[in-house]
């Protein structure tokens, strides 16, 4: 028995796209039984074996890494290299031992008898759904090198894209850290020191303002309960991420943040772009339209553009054109889209066309980023003052009243 990871959606929820893992002695058994649930598989692959370690895990094969294996393995292609034998010369140079044990289990994958594209498809972690799909399409044609270079393409764009919102993420999370540093260690070091000197000059008795012995008492609860109050925001930090990382939890946050001001801006054009890019570099393979939906649905990384996809999927294998769908989903997809994709049906061009488009959101996202940055710091910094002008309220108020009880 091998446990297999699926993706299929169901009959009975208008196409919801379902995830999950199952055990069983060959895909045959895993179609079997998810046919009896009423579902049908769009993917089924070997599931990842967790890593053993507690510390440290398996190496990651990092994006630009495999940008320029992609690269290279077009190029000597394209050269008349046999594959295997660019495959051998590939792996022997890969710096990383994580992708160059995956290229030499690709390689003995190879030999046994496997296409390209099963082999990769045995490496879902390296390698995507999009990857293996064009590879392939493009096995089926006699077109390998080409698709790589469009896959090199593909890749790099995305990869721009996931660097400049990591960058964008950076400078917020940076200043919401400062915020919560500073904020505890002004309860814990600076409040309480203010709060002797302040009984020191006015008595134990005297009466402070409301504001400074509310200060007091987060200051004195932070500081007598502190192995309570930090494990507890350990834990509850700890128990949101692992929430989120639950489909149930996941689609939640995915739907909260395309409802959330200016960030579901960046969502959406990102989401777009990615729409295009992905669609049309699957089209463009030689990959139906059906296939190329589905993977593209489940490469955008939303679970509401994905369910979204996946309906769109089963209406268009039913028979209505793919811009009409699009178009009536105003809330996702913008009508350019929709009018570029029916453009490109039209003409049988879809690939370029969308290929202009993907061009146009990226761009569109960097400019909101910009913008979005532009709004965040100066936001970020009044909260900080906020925060700051309320403590140094709560410390002048009782000491200005002390001074006036002193002059009376």
């Amino acid at each position: 028995m091998a446990k297999f990871k699926y993706v299929a959606t169901s009959s009975k929820k208008k196409g919801k796209t379902v995830e999950g893992e199952i055990d069983a002695k060959s895909r045959e058994a895993v179609i079997a039984l998810l046919s009896k649930q009423n579902l049908q598989p769009v993917s089924i692959k070997i599931a990842k074996p967790k890593s053993s370690g507690f510390f440290f895990g398996k190496k990651k094969v990092k994006a630009d890494e495999l940008v320029i294996f992609t690269r290279q393995l077009s190029a000597m292609i394209s050269a008349g290299v046999p594959l295997l034998r660019s495959l051998n010369s590939l792996s022997s140079h890969a710096g990383n031992p994580a992708f160059k044990s995956t290229l030499e289990a690709v390689v003995t994958d190879i030999e046994g008898g496997k296409s390209f594209g099963d082999a990769l498809d045995r490496h879902p972690d390296v390698f995507s759904d999009v990857y293996v799909n064009m590879v392939r399409a493009g096995e089926a044609a006699g077109i390998l090198d080409d698709i790589l270079k469009r896959l090199a393409l593909q890749q790099e764009k995305s990869s721009t894209v996931r660097k400049k919102i990591k960058s964008a993420m950076t400078y917020p999370a940076v200043l919401v850290f400062i915020t919560v540093v500073a904020f505890f260690g002004l309860m814990i070091f600076v409040i309480p020191q203010i709060g002797e000197i302040i009984k020191e000059l006015g008595g134990q008795d005297a009466e402070l303002p409301a504001l400074t012995m509310i200060m007091l008492a987060i200051s004195s609860f932070i500081i007598n309960f502190w192995y309570i109050v930090f494990p507890a925001l350990a834990a509850l930090a700890y128990a949101l991420v692992h929430y989120i990382r639950t489909p149930r939890g996941k689609s939640q946050f995915h739907k909260l943040i395309l409802k959330t001001p200016l960030i579901n801006v960046i969502i959406k054009k990102v989401a777009v772009a990615r729409f295009a890019r992905t669609y049309s570099s699957l089209v463009g393979a030689g990959v139906s339209v059906i296939e190329s939906l589905n993977v593209t649905s489940r490469a955008i990384g939303n679970t509401v553009y994905e369910n979204a996809l996946a309906e769109a999927s089963d209406r268009v294998q039913n028979g209505e054109p793919l811009s009409k769908v699009i178009g009536e989903n105003t809330e996702l997809f913008p009508a350019i889209l929709s009018q570029m994709l029916s453009v490109g049906e039209e003409t049988g061009q879809t690939d370029v066309v969308l290929v202009k488009v993907a061009d146009f959101y990226e761009e569109e996202v960097d400019v909101a980023i910009d913008g979005i940055n532009s709004i965040i710091e100066p936001v970020m910094i009044v909260f900080m003052g906020g925060m700051v002008g309320v403590i140094a309220a709560s410390v002048m108020l009782p000491i200005a009243g002390l001074s006036q009880n002193i002059k009376d």
